[in-house]
This record gives structure tokens, sequence and C-alpha cells, in this order.
């Protein structure tokens, strides 16, 4: 059902695009032809997203009523997607005055709409009996329905995607322990919902008719148990079967300080989760597809919403602030706003050296690396990890180069395949040694603003498992030997290297 506008030319409202689902939800709105405006604490934080000179930023704070009644000013549809979460003992006391001060600029400017993303709540429990943040999410809710704007609440579980902090915490203590002794909220019957769903959701409620005012549950096709979201992980992601033992005496409290100590995710964050799994949080119905229609296969399962989640990894698509990757678009996708612990593991080495040279000589110097070239540090390391590779089964060093001179996308370069090539600037290489995770090594020749050379190297690595961690950390001492000694080489050699295009030998390394 569609509301009298016809949908292309509405004017969004955004709070929240610095989190997780708004700024994945601004170029959806993007995409349908919706003028889209953000209010943001921190605008500068916005400035690096791949849709930033298509939307307009302002700043303001949710809890002002001043710069959010500014902000609605021409709005048609806002979207409330801010929680305190994590900001402190009083933030059921900062969400209630924040969705006050919304509500009501909503109405005096007139929006047609609210639209709200909340908490699924369980069934048959008091709601003073829930945790404080489903608690603070059904109220929230509440008190945006009651603001006298027509307002869509959709309310979710846990959500299905790289970056969002459920699915984070579900990732690393998968990943980091093979074996888990586990709270007891372990068995607790959960339906999960994929990012993209919520999103197409969030999309879909801006053309709801003005008679529409309610909340929706929103969930994905499976019901599972925390447990059984664990396992299905594991094998998604390639993993050994996970050993976990459920216990009792693991309160909620001592449960996030668990988390907190075998993950990224800070434990001011996962309490509230983990006090939220307490209860069974599984849709009641599904009305939302009565004014959202499912397309086939949507809502997506949880499997296909894993996978979905490690597409990035699993394509190898590691982005770099100084390489022409591909615009990020897929919610799966990282953004700048993300917080550090947000797209699973990935460790990285880097180097940077100012070089003698001109950014022509020192190309030449990274398209002419392996093979007969060698490395440009530590002969032997390179020479005992090709042997190792060569015994486990792997392909070793003796493939060589196709070319002395010259690299194509593809070319297999001893242990590594080049994965990205931008002639004159940039070398990527993706490991095929044998691991426990995936490696790439990456090379760049620059300019600074001053016009000097400048030489960037990362060596990156997504472990897979518990063993691909303590992989890492073990070879991480020789890295300023190995790594370091590449970088320092590649710049001496690039300084000695002639400025004509004829290559002379390498100096021995």
């Amino acid at each position: 059902m569609n509301a009298d506008d016809d949908g292309p030319g509405l004017r969004c409202l955004v709070t929240g695009a610095t989190g997780y689902i708004g700024g994945r939800l601004v170029p959806e709105l993007l995409a349908e032809g919706y003028r889209v405006r953000c209010l943001a604490r921190s605008p500068g934080k916005l400035r690096d997203h791949p849709w930033a000179g298509q939307a307009e930023v302002v700043r303001g704070d949710v809890t002002d009523a001043d710069s959010v009644a500014e902000a609605m000013r021409g709005i048609d549809v806002a979207y409330y997607l801010v929680h305190a979460l994590g900001s402190g003992g009083d933030f059921e006391d900062t969400d209630r005055k924040a969705a006050r001060v919304f509500g009501a600029a909503a109405r005096e400017a007139g929006v047609r709409r609210i639209v709200y993303l909340g908490g699924l709540t369980p069934s048959k429990v008091p709601e003073s009996e829930l945790s404080p943040h489903l608690r603070s999410r059904a109220e929230v809710g509440r008190i945006l329905r009651g603001s006298g704007v027509p307002t869509t609440e959709l309310r979710a579980a846990v959500v299905i995607g790289s970056g969002s902090v459920s699915f984070e915490m579900l990732r690393y203590l998968t990943e980091r322990l093979p074996v888990m002794i586990t709270p007891s909220w372990v068995r607790t019957r959960i339906q999960p919902v994929a990012v993209r769903d919520v999103l197409r959701y969030l999309v879909g409620s801006a053309r709801m008719a003005a008679d529409v005012s309610r909340a929706f549950d929103i969930g994905g096709p499976d019901v599972l148990t925390y447990k059984d979201m664990m396992l299905r992980y594991a094998a998604i992601a390639g993993l050994p079967r996970r050993v976990i033992l459920p216990v009792p005496v693991l309160t909620p409290g001592l449960s996030s300080h668990w988390v907190g100590l075998v993950t990224p995710v800070p434990a001011s964050i996962a309490r509230p989760l983990t006090e939220s799994l307490r209860h069974e949080v599984v849709c009641h119905e599904h009305d939302i597809a009565r004014y959202v229609p499912d397309a086939p296969g949507r809502p997506i399962a949880f499997d296909e919403a894993v996978r979905l989640a490690l597409q990035r990894v699993r394509d190898a698509q590691v982005t770099t602030r100084w390489s022409s990757a591909s615009v990020p678009g897929a919610p799966s996708d990282p953004l700048p706003t993300d917080p550090d612990w947000a797209g699973g593991s990935l460790y990285t080495d880097r180097r940077e050296l100012l070089v003698d040279a001109s950014r022509e000589a020192l190309w030449r110097v990274i398209e002419g690396i392996g093979g007969d070239n060698g490395w440009y540090s530590f002969p032997l390391a390179w020479a005992v990890r090709g042997r190792l590779d060569r015994l486990v089964g792997g392909v070793g060093l003796r493939r060589g180069r196709r070319d002395a001179a010259h690299l194509r996308t593809g070319d297999s370069l001893d242990f590594w395949r080049v994965e990205e090539i931008e002639p004159g600037r940039l070398l990527r290489l993706r490991a095929e040694m044998r691991l426990p995770g995936l490696a790439w090594l990456e090379m760049c020749a620059d300019t600074d603003d001053e016009g000097r050379t400048r030489y960037r190297q990362r060596a990156l690595f997504h472990p897979h498992g518990l063993l691909g961690h303590a992989y890492w950390w073990s070879v991480s001492p020789f890295h300023a030997v190995v790594f370091g000694g590449m970088a320092r080489n590649i710049a001496l050699t690039a300084s000695r290297t002639p400025t004509t295009p004829e290559r002379e030998n390498a100096p021995s390394r």
C-alpha cells in the first residue's frame, strides 16, 4: 500500500548515519531517487563515505530540540536510527529524552512519517522484566508512535551483516574458541534477520499510507538458538565443528565480561546484548509483507545471510584508502565510521618511506619483484617459507614469473597471485601458499602533496580460526626484518635505478 506521494523526490532525514544501519541506509534511499539529509553530531565523520557528496549533512544532536527542529524543515520521512547503547547507566533517560524531542519536532514540521528500527521483544514477558536495553527500545517506539506522526516501528532481533555488533560478537566467539564453556543463553531461540532485508523494510516503509501507524516484527525464515547460529557459522566459514558446553553459572554480567575478554566487542556494548538474550525473541507476525512485499528468496535465510556477510573476505575485496578499489556499495562492505572491530579480524603490517627517486623508477622496482629478482629482504627466510610450503603440498617459490619486467592481473608470482595492478601505481598480491587464513601484500608508488615520491606497503592477513590468530602472532616478531627490510631495500633499489626505461640488474640482496 503506497502513500499518495508516488515515491521519487521524497525528502528523508536520517539520524544515526554514522552508525551501522544508518550508514548503509543512506545509499539505498539515494538509489530510490530520494533526497537525503543526515543529522550528525560530528559531520566530519561522514566525509569519507562513498555517498557523502550526494547527501546533505547538518550538525546536531537528537537531544537538542533546536538542531532537530532545524533538521526537520521540509522533510517528508524521518528515520530514527539512534540509541544510547553503551553510553552509560543513564542510557534509558537519554533515549527517552531524544525520542520525545524527535517526535515533537517531526509533528511541528509536518513530517508525514517516522520510521524507527527497534528491538524484537518476547511475548508474554512483562516489560518490567525485560533487559534495560530491550525495555528502552520498546519505550522509544511507544513515544514515537504517540507523537501524532504516523510511525513505522520495525522490531528486529539479531541483525546478520558484516559490521553489525550482534553478528560480530557471533563471528569472534565462533572463530576464536574451538571449545566454548558458554552461558545458558546460548539455548535461547532467536529469529535473526539479514541486514539486506532490514534495509529493504526501512526503504519500503517510507511509502506506507498515512493511516498505517504501528509496530512490525521483522525476521528471517529461520528460528535458531545462539548455539545453532555458532555451529552453522563455523560450518559456513569452513571452521572445524565447535564444541559448546553451556553452564548455568555465567550470569549476563559475567558473560559480557567473558565476551569482552575473547572478542574486541567492548563489554559495555556486549552486556546489554547478552542481557537481552535471556528471553526468546521470535516474530509474532509477518504483517510487514503486506506493505513491503517479499521478493522470491526473501527474507534471506540465515546461512545465506552469513555467506553474504563473509563475501568481502571470500572474494578478497580488501579496500585501501590509497587504491582505486571499486566504490563500496553492498551492505557487507566496510564504511569509514564502522568500529575497528567490525568486519572480522584483519591484521595489518604497514610500512611507508620517502624515496629518493622518481615515481616511475620506484614502480619499475615494484613491478619487477619476485622471480629472479627476489623479494628484497632476508632471502633465506623466503626460501625456507617456499620449501615448507612445498612440503605441505603448496606451490612454493618455483613458479617464478611470466615476464621479467611486467605483470598483469592473474599472473602467478612465486607463491603469490597478482590480484590487482594499476600500472605505475599499485600492485596487490594474494598469497597462494598454505596458510591458516587469507593473506595479501600490497605495494604502492605514490606522490605526496609536496611532490615527493612515497613507497607504501601493506601486508594483510585474515585469520582462519584460532590457528590463524596464533600464526599471525607467532610470525609478527619477524615482520620488522622481513617487511621492514623489504620496504627499505625497495626504496634503496629505486634510488639507484637509472631514469631510462632500461632496467639494470638488481643488486644482491
